[in-house]
């Protein structure tokens, strides 16, 4: 039984909060068309920005087609435990941090990243880097929801008891 359908412990069992995909930002093709897609310049409405998406149209299209391939698939989930990477139609799971092995996120923005409003979020312990997630979309909201999942994770683990050894 749980107190609030939807919510249950981290000590009782492991439940999604956020899950999210990356973006055809996360790749160097994907980068380097999102400077192009930036490009300034040319006349009126036709940008040169905008003349090469119309052109890369058909690139774009591939490109986000191979990323949805069986084997390809990949997916950013936070637990009421941890940060996940997985891979696959049947998720596998690659990469993880804790949620108490964290203590910062940063999101970085590589060129051409910011056409597609996407970023890295870095997952720091002090100076220490122990995850990195490419190519977030939107990544300052999935950074802020997984900055408020790890301080409920804290706070909750911090008020709980220590358990004693069997006497």
């Amino acid at each position: 039984m749980q107190s609030i359908a939807g919510v249950s412990p981290p000590g009782v069992s492991e439940a999604t909060v956020m899950t999210v995909w990356p973006s055809v930002a996360s790749t160097s093709l994907g980068r380097a068309l999102g400077r192009l897609f930036r490009l300034r310049g040319g006349v009126g409405a036709f940008s040169w920005g905008r003349m090469a998406l119309l052109a890369c149209t058909p690139i774009g299209m591939m490109l986000y087609l191979s990323m949805r391939l069986p084997w390809a698939i990949k997916r950013y989930r936070l637990t009421n435990r941890r940060v996940i990477v997985e891979r696959g139609i049947n998720p596998k799971i690659e990469q993880y941090v804790d949620l108490n092995r964290f203590d910062t996120i940063d999101v970085d923005v590589d060129p051409g990243q910011e056409w597609y409003a996407a970023g890295d979020l870095i997952f720091r312990r002090g100076p220490v880097e122990t995850l990195r997630l490419s190519g977030v979309s939107r990544p300052e909201s999935f950074r802020q929801t997984c900055l408020k999942v790890r301080q409920s994770y804290v706070s909750v683990a911090a008020a709980q008891p220590e358990a004693a050894g069997a006497a």
